[in-house]
């Protein structure tokens, strides 16, 4: 039996909208006055689809708005350019803010167990330069990008090969387009609808001038090779067709809002994509707000100048330990401060490097013993009354309340603080002899000692970290703290020169049977536990190496399984068999879950609710919660 379920988007009345447009009823936003009378862009009936995506406001509990207005954030780095691509939201399928898939760019979708994709798309639909969006996009990117093994040397993403091998992609019309698997491919949906979704078309039209085949001119390539400062064509393409960090101005986009600055930059802004595919219950285009800027500053002063009023809006760079000194800038400048619950399995993770280069502590790390010795000394009581004034929850990295998916039992995890307990399980791994300090000796001779890394992005974690230092003293365990930069770290950890890092929990902290456990298993490289399984799993066994804890492969098998069936009850007996062995295995020491994420905005600010969850996976930060209808209301 055939299991299909099919999703419709913004087609119920869509063709009124159009209708209400031509007979004048909605204005233009002022922002476009200048390119519409001069003739360079067409009317608004003429710039959406016919039958756009209609977002009812006041159904979401939301107020319809006004055109116009700056926001203004403030951005670590360069590269987090991203965060647009995040918050914007716009996805092929996307989540409502119930995690429930919902179609968006598209018009509709059928999925027919899991096996058989077919996407329809809205007819009119424009990308930002005006140009049509159409199935030749998908083509273009499957037959010249996917297929083309300078461009796509690995075979494609994972998440397009789960079995092995690439699905047949069809074009059925101008607005139609097929996916079909031999075997289920459940992992496509939740990927096309995260935080940094699954790329499956492309401007085709602006981006064949920068590929081999379609630039007959070797010496007009050789220019455009040149000006860009890249040494073969397909880096060339690939640099001038990165969607999710949209450093190229050129590069077309479906966003509500799209980049105008060229790198390098202090300053980047975004301006008003006037074909977006969206419009509110009165007929006003989507997104309300002109213009986004993007100040770059250091990480670790962001929190001080959001607190100074030079942000209109900021959730990423501010940390709970900032929520009192953001609270105060109320008093100072016309902004709001709410708290949102951060959806992370765990806000402070402390991650043994199975992969670490020193034999002696690998060995160490990878016996459960040690691990959930270095748990059960943690007061995590503590942690929360200090770090936290006691608004979290002492809990394992694991999933929330939140998720249907929730167990105490993987709360509870070798989470209760016994020292005893610790002791015990550290002399049976035959660390007992201590030296004339206390601290226990290694098999070697040398002292206990751990080194704990962090990207010294938050106060929070060295302030944590202080804490635990004082927890394992007690049990013999010496902990030292080293800080380097986020790009540095990264590099340490894939080198196996870091034996424990600080970082966040799960990403993806209140999943359904639906979404993907792939973060409970060795899979990316930047898993700071295993990175080296994670890169083994990412390359398709060609780089890092295959994980040899039995545990850990078995996480791999049961990750395979769940990708393998179509059948909902399934995933979910596949879900908690590996949310058990991840928590029973205490593969990542998760300390305080439920904690909550400062959210600062403007007063004037409207439609941002005041309580949400926040996380990077599922929710894209702001994304669920629609930016795009965020408005100024003017005093």
């Amino acid at each position: 039996m055939v299991t299909r379920r099919t999703f419709l988007g913004g087609l119920v009345g869509a063709a009124i909208a159009p209708a209400v447009l031509r007979a004048g009823q909605v204005g233009e936003p002022e922002f476009l006055k200048e390119r519409l009378t001069s003739g360079s862009l067409p009317p608004m009936a003429e710039r959406i689809p016919v039958r756009p995506r209609i977002v009812n406001l006041k159904e979401m509990g939301l107020e319809p708005g006004a055109y116009g207005g700056t926001v203004r954030t403030i951005i670590g780095s360069q590269r987090d350019i991203r965060f647009m691509t995040i918050y914007g939201y716009a996805r092929l399928i996307g989540y409502n803010k119930h995690l429930q898939f919902q179609p968006d760019i598209l018009a509709g979708f059928q999925s027919e167990d899991d096996t058989v994709f077919t996407f329809t798309l809205r007819e009119g639909h424009k990308w930002s330069d005006g140009q049509p969006f159409t199935a030749d996009d998908f083509r273009y990117w499957w037959e010249d990008v996917i297929l083309n093994d300078k461009l796509t040397p690995g075979g494609g993403a994972l998440e397009l090969r789960p079995h092995g091998s690439l699905p047949r992609f069809e074009v059925l019309d101008p607005l139609t387009v097929r996916y079909t698997w031999e075997k289920p491919n459940p992992m496509f949906l939740p990927t096309l609808a995260g935080p940094q979704p699954l790329v499956i078309f492309g401007p085709g039209h602006y981006l064949k001038q920068f590929h081999k085949k379609f630039q007959p001119d070797q010496a007009k390539m050789d220019e455009l090779m040149k000006t860009y400062r890249v040494k073969k064509w397909q880096d060339l393409h690939i640099k001038m067709a990165r969607s999710y960090r949209p450093e190229n101005p050129n590069l077309p986009t479906l966003d509500p809002w799209r980049n105008t600055t060229p790198l390098p930059s202090e300053q980047f802004v975004f301006e008003r994509n006037p074909f977006f595919h969206r419009i509110d219950e009165t007929g006003r285009q989507l997104p309300y707000l002109d213009r986004f800027i993007l100040n770059v500053s250091s990480s670790s002063i962001i929190a001080a100048k959001a607190g100074a009023g030079e942000a209109d809006l900021q959730v990423t760079g501010i940390d709970f330990n900032d929520y009192t000194f953001l609270k105060e800038a109320e008093k100072r400048f016309p902004v709001k401060v709410n708290l949102w619950k951060l959806a992370r399995g765990s806000r402070i993770t402390l991650l043994p490097n199975l992969n670490c280069a020193d034999e002696v502590w690998r060995g160490l790390f990878r016996d459960v013993r040690l691990r959930r010795a270095l748990s059960l000394a943690i007061d995590r009581h503590e942690i929360n009354m200090v770090a936290f004034y006691g608004l979290g929850t002492p809990s394992a990295d694991t999933v929330l309340p939140d998720s249907p998916l929730f167990k105490q039992e993987y709360a509870d995890a070798f989470v209760k603080f016994d020292p005893d307990e610790a002791n015990r399980l550290l002399d049976e791994l035959g660390l007992s002899k201590r030296g004339d300090d206390g601290i226990r000796l290694l098999p070697d001779g040398r002292r206990a000692e751990i080194t704990v890394e962090t990207a010294g992005e938050s106060n929070l974690d060295t302030d944590v970290l202080e804490l635990v230092h004082d927890h394992w003293a007690n049990i013999g365990l010496a902990l030292y703290t080293r800080t380097s930069q986020r790009d540095v770290f990264r590099n340490r950890a894939m080198s196996g020169s870091i034996m424990m890092s600080i970082w966040y929990g799960l990403d993806n902290g209140v999943p359904t049977a639906d979404m993907s456990p792939a973060g409970l298993a060795p899979t990316l490289d930047d898993q700071l536990q295993w990175p080296l399984w994670g890169m083994h799993y990412l390359s398709a066994g060609q780089e890092g190496v295959a994980p040899d804890l039995p545990e850990a492969a078995e996480l791999v098998d049961l990750l395979s399984q769940w990708g393998s069936t179509a059948k909902f009850e399934e995933r979910q007996v596949i879900w908690h068999k590996m949310l058990a062995l991840y928590t029973q295995q205490v593969f990542s020491i998760g300390l305080i879950n439920s904690t909550l994420q400062p959210i600062l905005r403007a007063a004037k600010l409207q439609n941002l609710p005041e309580k949400a969850l926040y996380g990077f996976d599922p929710t894209s930060y702001l994304g669920v919660y629609m930016p795009d209808a965020f408005w100024y209301k003017e005093a």
